[in-house]
């Protein structure tokens, strides 16, 4: 029997914004536990919230930019639950009236086809505080720092395949939400993370198979790990004769395995109620306009633009994966970030934009790499970088010496020209000077002139390379290679 996989994700991103979702209180991760609560936080009786407006604007962002309906009126909801990390006995949360509804986003598979993931559902809510385990050996300790906090929950038909299809999935989502910058999308800070269901059905069943869901995942690489044992968890089951239950589990980094955590909740579980401390949310033309106003140029645009420019098809998807890389790039090549209101202004280039887009995704991604830093940390800011890629493109240096420039522009900050200047970069094209280097060369090697004239076409790298030599490397190259040619023809 051969089976299929039936996948939907529900992804909770933390928000950016300066204070929690429904109290004045910040949201600075890294803090002392404990420092960053007040009574609504604590769920002191008489306390009543009050809806931070930039949650509503982020979540919109998010909504347009996944291609949603978004609620012109919608209410929150109490999901009642009692854990140690929720002092008020419940999340303010929506239940049947989300925001945001019946959108979608687009894939890439790794044959290169598209597929279309459908987002049933993005709706906000506040979350929890966080239970520490492995602090104390015999208690479990409670920082509410994070209680509050405003999430985003964006969640999927089953419409995903495959472990590959929800990587990929989880991959598009947190490149919107950087670009968006409504959330910095760092998994290992919990600003990200991913609940996934997943069943398996017999080839061309249409009923859905039972399903499990698993937990808080902190890593899309986990996910995918997850979504494979847990495939093969189930088929097992099924072969064996058994069946699936359904219910929660974690899964266990370290030993590679999903386990059990309890039996899986249904919406009735959590006893959902109107929040009755909140009015409903209304979204108007204008709000939802100025929101409109606000969403940059986003990533498959800007790899559309790219190619349209003529930048290689791999150095572009490199450079659209992430937004600060793509504007270091704009910045150099057309002297500030594109965005979707000014990118048609751009016509002219102020550096070559094929050596920018390989020197961007190559070396720089190097350095990068080298000294552990993000490319708003690189020192050489992009000004600085245009100006070495057009000595490199008007042949003042080499293509060797470009790559001497940059990394010597890592450690010190003064201009391209004068750092070329110093440390011998700059390429002589004076052919007064090199005119008589190169037919110094060929007096010198009569044997090998006749010998090129015969048809060794090969010897021309032993000429250029002796002019080179002779000029201490300082020689124009191409200019030389020229030259070389010339002269040889005029003895043949």
């Amino acid at each position: 029997m051969r089976f299929e996989t039936v996948i939907g994700l529900e992804v909770h991103a933390q928000l950016l914004t300066a204070s929690k979702a429904f109290a004045p209180v910040a949201t600075e991760f890294g803090e002392a536990p404990n420092t960053q609560v007040s009574p609504l936080c604590l769920g002191h009786p008489g306390t009543l919230p009050v809806l931070n407006e930039n949650l509503v604007r982020f979540i919109v962002k998010m909504g347009l930019a996944t291609n949603c309906s978004i609620a012109p009126h919608s209410i929150f909801a109490r999901k009642n639950y009692f854990y140690p990390d929720l002092p008020k006995g419940y999340q303010i949360s929506q239940f049947d009236t989300p925001i945001c509804h019946d959108g979608w986003v687009d894939i890439e598979l790794e044959d290169g086809s598209t597929k279309r993931i459908r987002i049933k559902r993005i709706h906000m809510e506040e979350d929890a505080g966080k239970s520490i385990h492995d602090q104390d050996p015999y208690h479990t300790l409670v920082d509410l720092n994070r209680a509050g906090t405003p999430l985003i929950e964006i969640v999927t038909e089953p419409d995903i395949a495959s472990p590959a299809e929800a990587y990929a999935y989880l991959t598009r989502i947190k490149q919107l939400v950087q670009y968006l910058e409504i959330c910095d999308g760092n998994m290992e800070e919990g600003s990200l993370r991913c609940d996934a269901n997943v069943s398996i059905r017999p080839v061309g069943q249409q009923e859905l198979g039972t399903r499990t869901e698993i937990k808080n995942v902190n890593s899309f690489r986990n996910v995918e790990r997850a979504l494979h044992y847990e495939i093969r968890r189930q088929e097992a089951v099924i072969r064996g004769g058994g069946k699936v239950v359904q219910t929660t589990l974690l899964w266990d980094a370290n030993k590679l395995e999903t386990r059990e955590m309890r039996s899986k909740e249904e919406a009735h579980d959590y006893r959902y109620f109107p929040e009755p401390d909140l009015p409903p949310v209304v979204v108007t033309e204008a709000f939802l306009e100025s929101v409109r106003a606000e969403l940059p140029e986003l990533p498959e645009a800007r790899l559309q633009r790219y190619r349209a420019h003529g930048v290689p098809d791999f150095d572009a998807m490199v450079l659209t994966e992430d937004k600060d890389k793509g504007d270091y790039f704009d910045t150099v090549v057309f002297g500030q970030p594109v965005t979707l209101r000014n990118r048609d202004a751009f016509r002219a280039t102020r550096a070559d934009i094929k050596m920018a887009s390989n020197v961007v995704t190559n070396l720089v991604a190097n350095i990068l790499n080298e000294r552990k830093l993000g490319i708003r940390e690189l020192p050489v800011e992009a000004h600085r970088l245009a100006d070495a890629l057009n000595l490199r493109a008007a042949d003042t240096i080499s293509s060797n010496g470009l790559t001497d420039l940059i990394l010597a522009m890592v450690e010190d900050p003064r201009d391209a020209k004068t750092l070329a200047e110093e440390k011998g970069l700059i390429q002589n094209s004076d052919t007064s000077f090199l005119e008589p280097l190169v037919e110094q060369v060929l007096d010198a090697n009569p044997d090998k002139v006749a010998a090129f004239n015969a048809g060794k076409d090969g010897l021309l790298g032993f000429f250029v390379g002796q002019v080179m030599r002779m000029s201490q490397g300082k020689a124009n190259p191409q200019l030389v290679n020229g030259l070389v040619i010339s002269k040889l023809k005029d003895r043949a």
